[in-house]
């Protein structure tokens, strides 16, 4: 199966930023390359934007704000299901740029697009969601509690999903009044330049979404420039840290979510035939890209399923293919990545002994079936039995498909491995029992738990992040759900009273009862 787009070099273009109307060259202009992690060749040239870049298109938000942010929430709600709608008419297209610029399969793709397109449906909900608060908190003192937008926001997001990142923070940040700065990956620019017209097509006002392609200026340009108040950042932990002190130092919100490491414990009481299912998916899915993949394999004791699935699992994934049609497995994001990936595999092998059951190796050089291109960054699903859980592979992330695995004796040697860890992303139990699954999953050092569920990713309106306090989450709030709500708002308090004596206009009998004396009103006393 191959896709039907061309990835011939000469169809290459440029792609350019994009002001809310149409497209911006940067103002240096200066280009990269763009290739097709498919068979390595150049499909586009992506600008390379500069602090100017940055500081126009705040410009052009800063005059964009005000009429937007003083619509109604259902005005700009209606504008979204515009966009959610669209995003339904256009997924084919949209799945075979994914496919072009990252190289997800097929199915993996359309998932992407469909799983953007729930953040949609949850912001076109935010005016049933977000209404504001008042009470009589005193006699006659009133205390109301209104969302505000937070102003102009800049977004910051990874290769690994072009468009299903982008949503969960585009839609809720739009719906709730804000202008958005968008910075997609430079490996993977041309998803979100097609997505932006169709948010114009949407509705969506010239200068309220914009996007500054570019690297590490750019990212700088975000966190420094004043009048952007807010900063969503999701890509690897160094940067992530990074990121989130430069807005910190600023007084800036931000919230910045890092890499991740998790593992999968296996109990000898699990269903075996759906465990070794769900554990293949989730290590070699996406090719592994994606900070919910399954890392590190914990199996539990040898009886009852713990001793038959890793047999299960080998034999699952040792029937992959490479390609990108539903079912194979897609090549990891470029030469660099897959260079990294095949070092930790050749390090673990080579020096910390352990024992590759399944190698994916061949696929850099031709193995894999016909679908491992030749010129592509192709490394197929491996999966090593280590001696010592100390291991490099084991320990660090490697964002590729590789499954580490480590048998264990009992359940605290399970967990004192995943709590040693300094990521906590997600985390997973394989049991068929109820007190055994609530066990781990309190004790599990990780933001979201999976019960028999590899890919533990919370869906609307449950909200995604990591824990606080590891290399997975840095800064304030989820990005999603009530999380982004809060992120992405501020919240106005007003405390009101009204001095009026209407005595002499109510009728005896109408007259309110005399109120106990409330000795907490700070209102006329002192």
């Amino acid at each position: 199966f191959f896709p039907k787009f061309d990835v011939n070099p000469m169809a290459s273009t440029n792609i350019d930023n994009w002001n809310g109307q149409g497209t911006v060259p940067p103002s240096n202009g200066e280009y990269m390359d763009v290739t097709s992690p498919i068979n390595g060749s150049v499909i586009g040239r992506v600008a390379v934007s500069s602090a100017a870049d940055v500081s126009a298109a705040v410009d052009r938000a800063s005059e964009a704000f005000g009429p937007w942010s003083s619509r109604t929430i259902k005005s700009r709600a209606a504008v979204m299901f515009k966009f959610h709608q669209l995003l339904i008419d256009h997924a084919e297209e949209l799945a075979d740029i994914v496919i072009k610029e990252n190289g997800k399969n097929r199915a993996e793709a359309l998932a992407s697009i469909a799983k953007g397109n729930e953040t949609v449906e949850y912001a076109c909900s935010l005016p049933q969601l977000v209404q504001g608060k008042k009470e009589e908190v005193s006699r006659g003192v009133y205390c109301e509690d209104n969302r505000e937008p937070l102003g102009i926001v800049g977004t910051i997001v990874p290769f690994n999903f072009p468009i299903m990142v982008p949503m969960w923070t585009v839609p809720i940040s739009l719906t709730m009044g804000n202008c958005v700065i968008l910075k997609p990956s430079e490996k993977v620019p041309m998803t979100m330049a097609r997505v932006a017209q169709l948010l114009l097509e949407a509705g969506v006002p010239p200068g309220v979404f914009q996007m500054v392609n570019g690297t590490k200026d750019v990212v700088e340009a975000l966190c420094d420039h004043p009048r952007i108040r807010g900063v969503t950042f999701v890509g690897s932990s160094p940067v992530a840290e990074l990121v989130s002190h430069r807005c910190r130092k600023l007084n800036k919100k931000v919230i910045a979510l890092g890499g991740a490491k998790n593992h999968l414990v296996v109990l000898p009481d699990c269903e075996l035939n759906s465990a070794a299912t769900d554990i293949v998916t989730s290590f070699a899915g996406a090719a592994g890209q994606r900070c919910m993949a399954a890392s590190v394999l914990l199996i539990v004791g040898d009886e009852g399923s713990s001793g038959q699935v890793l047999d299960k699992v080998v034999a699952k994934a040792s029937e992959l293919m490479a390609g990108v049609g539903p079912g194979q497995v897609g090549p990891v994001i470029d030469e660099g990545a897959k260079q990294r990936i095949l070092g930790y595999i050749n390090n673990s092998i080579e020096k910390d002994g352990a024992t590759c059951l399944v190698d994916g190796r061949s696929w850099a050089t031709g193995g894999g079936g016909p679908g491992a291109v030749a010129g592509g960054s192709w490394v197929g699903p491996t999966i090593l039995l280590h001696k010592s859980a100390q291991d490099a592979a084991v320990r660090e992330e490697i964002f590729g498909p590789v499954l580490s695995v480590v048998k264990v004796a009992s359940w605290e040697e399970a967990l004192q491995i995943e709590n040693s860890n300094p990521f906590g992303n997600a985390a997973c139990i394989y049991t068929s029992v109820g007190a055994h699954a609530n066990w781990f999953s309190s004790r599990f050092n990780a933001g979201m738990i999976g019960v028999n569920v590899g890919i533990p990713v919370p869906r609307e309106p449950f909200a995604f992040g990591g824990l606080y306090g590891t290399q997975s989450k840095f800064g304030d709030m989820d990005i999603t759900g009530e999380g982004a709500i809060e992120f992405f708002t501020n919240r106005r308090k007003v405390t009101s009273r009204w001095p009026c004596d209407l005595s002499s206009k109510i009728s005896a009998p109408t007259k309110p009862a005399a109120a106990e004396k409330d000795v907490a009103n700070f209102n006329g006393q002192m």
